[in-house]
């Protein structure tokens, strides 16, 4: 089947569009993708009736990719004895199939797994069959539950056929003892070669990386569902915390959602009171801070300890993808710079506090950024504060709303230089939380619009953001939020190509250019959009990223450079 759009006269209102569907009969048991002949960014038709084909194409699409790979099928032990997949006891290189092991009989568990066979002229091989075993808690990494991502483990496991073991809740009482006996008898029903020859099939395991774990709080939102606050020592730090604090045992502070417990929400490092670390100004801000809020009845708050406590360290970002995301400031450094060279304010929204980490982090390196963070769930914002040190004055505010919502008003609001007073809810200096889903800020036009929330609904094939947020109507909302040298920036997560070329090419349809970061060893793929008609030449990047660190007040150099080393794998994309 192929899909074409057919001409017609051009005129100054975008019309519907007339498409021709063409299907071809042939005998064939193969099924094929359904093609176009036209660019679906340069359809010059209505912006709805090209988001619409576009994302039926892709929808239909993907289903016959599913069909042609078979990846939703699940095989047993008795389908493949019947011969469903061959004869087992030969190696079929490159070959991997989703199978269900277990669950009848003498064995305790069900267990789901992949049985991948190393591909061609990937050896040596040291094991004839291997199997590796995942926790629960890693098993939606790309590395884990993407095939890509599992050649890759393949790889480096030097087994000609490993059967990839994913554990999920039903494990969770049983020890790794218990879980290999139960496996054993399993497995070697799926070993190649003779029965006889009697080769050990070793057991491997990926580790969390984590040395010391300690659960801080746990708290349960009618939102979000079970939340930890953990702090927790890794076996290996990244090289640039060691080259900062080369003497220290560095401990850091997460934020876990029970629903996506393989997505850290947010990452903090901690340090101790009174560090040299800290600058004076930090220290002087907090206990302001501490003295002017009252404590909740019955909580204790982990970020105000007096004495040599840990705390939540500000001036630097343990996430990757943070620092990626403000890497993308390069492309508007030049007018970052000419709003604050006369003492004007940037215009920055985040929708997602999460625990407020990139918020304060901004706050604290770019004062010249009047900040609003917008967030559905009032519970992030009490652990924030409660856990994270997170605290608001006149340059940072949370708005408790629906962050679609808020921009859709902020779209449509009066242009004055206060905050609006709606529905009458007076927002406050030092607590906005009251707003009660009416929050709104009337300047019509940011400058910075940054969406950073992840995604309840795991079968929409992201993780982050929610599918709401990259939706066509809502991306020509925030296009027309944005101010003339507007950036907007979104944190994808996802381990589907498809996907993400869904996304990239909404984004294309509706901004006049496109930017991406792909993180190293992450799924995280940070978007940039501007909608201004001139764009930052690809050669100026480097000079940019010069600018933007002389703007930011980075406490330390590594950042500045850290920085500047992602701003040049940045990339055009349109």
């Amino acid at each position: 089947m192929s899909v074409h759009a057919i001409p017609q006269k051009s005129s100054s209102e975008p019309s519907l569009q007339t498409f021709m569907v063409v299907a071809d009969k042939e005998n064939s048991s193969v099924v094929l993708q359904v093609t176009s002949s036209f660019d679906h960014s340069s359809l010059d038709c209505n912006k709805n009736q090209a988001f619409g084909i576009h994302e039926a194409l892709e929808s239909e699409n993907q289903t016959r990719r599913e069909y042609s790979h078979g990846s939703d099928i699940l095989y047993s032990l008795e389908d493949l004895q019947l011969g469903a997949k061959g004869d087992m006891k030969n190696l079929s290189p490159g070959c991997r199939f989703k199978l269900i092991l277990g669950g009848e009989g003498d064995f305790c568990f069900s267990y789901r797994a992949v049985l991948l066979d190393a591909r061609e002229n990937s050896g040596p091989f040291m094991y004839n069959c291997g199997v590796f075993i995942v926790p629960k808690t890693r098993a939606h990494e790309w590395l884990f539950s993407s095939e890509e991502g599992q050649w890759l483990v393949v790889e480096s496991s030097k087994a000609a056929r490993l059967i990839m073991v994913l554990l999920d809740t039903s494990h969770a009482s049983a020890s790794m003892d218990e879980i290999q006996k139960d496996l054993s008898p399993l497995v070697k029903q799926l070993a190649p070669g003779k029965d006889d020859q009697g080769a050990q099939i070793p057991f491997m395991m990926a580790g969390d990386g984590i040395k010391h774990r300690n659960v801080v709080h746990q708290a349960t939102s009618s939102l979000t569902g079970p939340i930890i606050v953990e702090d927790l020592v890794y076996e290996n730090v990244d090289p640039e915390f060691s080259r900062i604090w080369p003497s220290e045992d560095l401990k850091f502070r997460r934020l876990v959602f029970q629903r996506t417990q393989g997505l850290v929400q947010s990452e903090a490092l901690l340090m101790r009171d009174g560090s040299s670390h800290r600058t004076d100004v930090e220290t002087e801000r907090k206990k302001a801070s501490s003295s002017s809020k009252s404590k909740r009845k019955g909580t204790q708050r982990r970020s105000d300890d007096s004495g040599n406590q840990l705390k939540v360290y500000h001036g630097y970002l343990a996430s990757s993808y943070h620092m990626g995301i403000i890497s993308g400031f390069t492309l508007i450094s030049s007018y970052l710079e000419s709003v604050a060279s006369v003492g004007k304010s940037v215009k920055a929204v985040v929708i997602g506090l999460g625990a407020g980490l990139l918020p304060m982090f901004l706050h604290e390196c770019m004062p010249f950024v009047g900040i609003e963070a917008v967030e559905l769930d009032l519970t992030m914002l009490n652990l924030a504060e409660d856990y994270f040190g997170f605290t608001q004055d006149k340059s940072l505010k949370v708005h408790i709303t629906d962050g679609i919502k808020f921009v859709r008003e902020m779209k449509s609001s009066s242009a004055t230089d206060e905050m609006s007073v709606v529905h009458g809810n007076e927002i406050t200096s030092n607590n906005t939380r009251s707003c009660n889903g009416n929050c709104t800020a009337s300047n019509a036009r940011v400058d910075i619009l940054i969406i950073d929330v992840d995604s309840p609904d795991s079968s929409s094939g992201m993780t982050c953001p929610a599918a709401d947020f990259v939706e066509g109507s809502f991306l020509l909302t925030v296009k027309d939020a944005l101010s003339e040298q507007g950036l907007f920036i979104v944190n994808l997560v996802s381990r589907s190509q498809a996907t993400k070329d869904m996304v990239i090419s909404r984004m294309k349809m509706v901004f006049n250019h496109l930017f991406c970061l792909q993180l190293e060893e992450d799924v995280n793929l940070v978007l940039f959009g501007l909608s201004s008609e001139s764009c930052i030449k690809d050669n100026s990047f480097p000079e940019a990223a010069v600018q933007l660190g002389k703007l930011v007040k980075f406490q330390h150099l590594e950042i500045s450079q850290s920085i500047m080393d992602a701003a040049k794998k940045i990339r055009c994309l349109k």
